[in-house]
Parts: structure tokens; sequence; C-alpha cells
């Protein structure tokens, strides 16, 4: 923090300060680009005399330093543009410039100097002896593992104990913020940050007989890339190397390696995704798989729309006044069901009623909620169930001896993100998904149907949007389907995503027009 006196208007202010550490890694990142404009930056580096040195540009076009004798380079940059904040941009670090520098004696390349393989010989050498069992842990494991009948049921048992006995603690004290600390002491202090958590894990599955590895990994997808080695790393999770009789029902985030066979990305830090699932900003990331011969750089799987599930079901009833009542079901499974999961859980029972108010709130003006349900809280590898019924007052509008009513009752699918000023980056997507939603509306005694909205049908790469309504006897029926198949649109196919938001606005805001009979 910097107190300036006497600061005025105009007035130009410059500082210094020096930090001297002596670096865990030969390796230093410079972050030149910000929020705001930058007029001029410089990164200056100062080397022994037969040292050498690689760089590695991100998000920027790749300049060679200055020579300024004497073992001294220098990198200077003019007239950044600041980084403008946009709804659904990438993460900030995916998208800044930044520089990373290696730097190593001679030809003698030591650490992270240089390429992928050798940053993850650096941490195999760092982690080494860390994942020693000890008769406590083997006994814990034995316990754990006694009425599991298959390996998968014990690959379940030992990480759902990870995931929720062991509480998350991060104490990054130099080296500390990369080396995790000894299987043993993580175990006997029932703490320890992901990295810990992976380790403790790993030793735990080495006990029956599966093998496991450290994936390095940053939680801001597109920070890490192929062709910029770096230690920019910021999480830690599991692969799990799957022996050929563990059927793949539902192991949804494994992958064939070429020389390992089906491994399974297991994150024990996040409680509330379940084995075989992803947390979504680790999916399509890349990250870099650590073993016993060095390792290298892996893009971890996306997973598909259908498994983050949002299904909502209304049975409901329409009065002449325009009261609309009924109840409703929501069956969510993945990332649907793991959001909505930490949620609730976070919350004292008590004030788990203000969630489902939120719910309705977000698309009826005026409600009361009569009774609310929660099935599947903790059963964190499968559906969360919520059920809900409640009571809108004036929800159809009167026009005459007409009635307005507006099918889509609950849930809102389109964004106004690009309006206004064009975007400079491209839209990304917290996962893919797939939602549907169906409502039926039993229709007052006295009204018939004068008016349906027409069907809506809309089809791009990224997603698919459609939606159809008929009348039964006298229940309306409207039923809408809603897909994500894509986390990232590139700036040059926004033009179809703002075409695609504007049909659904368009639908979800149409009215069915009733009309009484008598």
């Amino acid at each position: 923090m910097l107190p300036i006196p006497a600061a005025e208007v105009g007035a130009v202010i410059g500082y210094e300060y020096e930090q001297k550490r002596r670096p865990a890694i030969l390796e230093d990142s410079w972050f030149f680009q910000e929020d705001i404009p930058v007029l001029r930056t410089r990164f200056t580096l100062r080397l022994p005399g037969n040292w050498e040195l690689k760089s590695y540009w991100s998000n920027h076009a790749a300049l060679d330093p200055q020579s300024q004798g004497q073992g001294q380079w220098l990198w200077q940059l003019e007239n950044l543009p600041g980084i403008e904040s946009a709804p659904l941009m990438p993460p900030w670090p995916a998208i800044a410039g930044w520089l990373s520098v290696h730097y190593y004696p001679g030809q003698n390349a030591q650490g992270t100097a240089g390429s992928w393989q050798q940053i993850a010989a650096w941490y195999s050498q760092i982690s080494a002896g860390r994942r020693q069992s000890t008769p406590e842990i083997q006994q814990k494991v034995r316990q754990l593992a006694a009425s599991a009948t298959t390996r998968l049921d014990k690959i379940q048992a030992l990480t759902t104990f990870v995931q929720h006995d062991v509480r998350y603690v991060a104490i990054k004290i130099g080296i500390g913020g990369f080396q995790p600390h000894s299987a043993q002491e993580i175990f006997s202090n029932s703490y320890g940050d992901c990295k810990d958590k992976v380790t403790l894990l790993s030793t735990m599955l080495h006990e029956v007989g599966i093998e496991s590895y450290y994936v390095l990994i940053n939680t801001n997808r597109g920070v890490i890339r192929p062709e910029a080695p770096s230690l920019s790393f910021d999480h830690a999770i599991l692969a799990i190397r799957l022996p050929k009789d563990i059927p793949d029902n539902n192991l949804y985030a494994s992958t064939e390696h070429p020389v390992l066979g089906r491994i399974l990305f297991f994150d024990p830090t996040d409680s509330n995704t379940g084995l075989g699932y992803l947390p979504s900003a680790l999916q399509a990331n890349y990250g870099l798989l650590v073993t016993d011969q060095g390792g290298e750089l892996v893009q971890l799987p996306l997973l598909p729309p259908a498994l983050n599930r949002l299904s909502r079901v209304g049975k409901l009833a329409l009065s002449q006044d325009g009261t609309l009542s009924g109840n409703v079901q929501e069956i969510r499974g993945g990332q649907q069901a793991t959001l909505r999961r930490a949620q609730l859980l976070a919350m004292p029972v008590a004030d788990r009623k203000r969630l489902f108010e939120d719910i309705l709130a977000s698309s009826l003006g005026g409600f009361s909620l009569v009774d609310y349900q929660v099935e599947g809280l903790e059963n964190y590898g499968g559906d969360l169930i919520l059920r809900y019924r409640f009571v809108a007052e004036s929800y159809a509008k009167p026009a005459g001896n007409l009635l307005l009513v507006r099918p889509r009752v609950l849930g809102r699918k389109s964004d106004d993100l690009l309006e206004g000023k064009q975007r400079m980056y491209p839209v990304e997507f917290e996962r893919t998904s797939l939602e549907s939603d169906l409502y039926d509306i039993t229709l007052p005694t006295g009204y018939q149907i004068d008016e349906l909205p027409q069907t809506v049908n809309a089809s791009y790469p990224f997603g698919e949007y459609h939606s159809q309504i008929k009348v039964e006897g006298n229940v309306l029926h409207y039923q809408r389907d809603y897909k994500i198949s894509q986390i990232e649109v590139p700036t040059d196919h926004l033009a179809d995503l703002k075409a695609f938001f504007e049909k659904i606005a368009e639908d979800e805001s149409n009215t069915a027009v009733l009309k009484r009979t008598r």
C-alpha cells in the first residue's frame, strides 16, 4: 500500500521497490497487461555470464529482448490497451498478455527450464517420498474397504473419505506452495490443501493396488497452453489409473492414455463433485500429468451436455381470476446438481426456504411458496431433486373478455450480454448443459384457447433451442429444450449467439390468449 501525500489531478507518481528472495524454481512471469491502459512497462533480467534463457509469450506477439550487455536483458512494451470487463468473458489471466521466462546455467538445463517434461520432472523430484504409507493409514484403508465388494467400490470409499473427512487448509510458505506434506502428516492432522489431499488419496489408493499420479492445473481455463511451458498452476488433482476389470459405468471424467491406459481425473478438494465427474473449470482444461519418468501436458475431457442436466416439470392450474398454482419438480444432474447442492449445504436448514423463493422470484412478480422438499442432498454422485408448491396471484393478465397467459412459467435462458458495445473477447459458458421445461397448465372453466404462440427452433454449432405448445382438452402443454454443447463461442460467431438469445427471449415472453366462452 502506497499512501501518496498531496496527490493532485494531473500529477505523475513514480515508485520503486526491491525484493530479494531465493526462487523455488528458475522461472519468472511478467504480467504486463491490466484492466487500465499501460503507457510503458519494462521487464529486466540480469543473469550470470554463462546462463541462458528461454521465453514464452501468451496473448501477445513474441518479442526478442534487447541485450544490455553483461548478461542483462530488457523487454519493453508501450501503449497496451486495458482489458474491458464483459459478461461471460474468459478468465482474465487467460486473455491478458504475459511472459514466462526460464533461465538456467549453460547447456545444463535444471529445474523447469524449457519444457513441460522438465517441469514435471522437477515436481516429481520435490514430491518424491511424500506418499509413504504408515500402519495407521493402512489400518484406515482396511476399515474403509472392508465392506467394498469390487475395486471400484474401494476407490469410491477412499475418495469419499478424503473429500469429506480431510479438511481443506492451505499453508503456503516458501517451497510449501509447491511441495506437498507427507501422507503421514496429512492423515494425522486430518487437514491439508489440494496437493496434500491428492497425496493422501494417492497413498491410500496404492494400498488397494490402484496407482495414481499428480495432475497440476490452473482453475482458470486457458491460462495453461501447450506452446508456453510455465509453472502457472494454482491447483492439484489426481489421475487414477483404472484397472481393466473396472467398468466404464458413470466414470465420465476418464480418458485413454497411450501408455498408462485408462485414467480417471478426480478432484478430492471439491467435496460436492462425485467420482466420475469433474468441476466445470477443470473440463477441457490442460493439466500437467506428473509421473516417475517425468510427465506431459494432457487435456482433460469436456463432459457432454446430457451429464449437466436440468429437467423441470410443472403440474399447474389457472383460475378465472388469473391465479396460477401447482407443483414443480426439478431433477438436476452433474454440475447442475453440484452447484445447487453446494448452495443448499452452505445454508442453515432454516434458511433454505429463501433459495426456493429466489427461484420463483426470478420469473414471477408475486407469489407465495406453500411447501418445498429436497431429495438427494448428500448423494454427491447422484441427482438432486427439488420439489416445491406455490401460488401466484394475477399471473394471467385480463384484457376485456381475454386472459393473457405466459406458457413459460419458470426459468430464463435468454441473455442480453451482447447488447450495447461491441465485445472484444469470446463468450465462455461455465459448462455444457441440457435443460428442459415441461409445464401442463389446466385452463379455467369458461375459457378456451383463442391464440397460441408459434413453435421456435434455433440450431447453431454452440447450442440449440426448441419449444412447442399445444392444447389437449382443457390442458395447455408447453415444452422446451435448451442445449449448450460448446463452452466457448469465438468472436466471429457472436452475431449468431446474439440471434440465438433473441429467439429465446421472444419465446420466453410470448403469451397464449384465452377467450371467455361464457
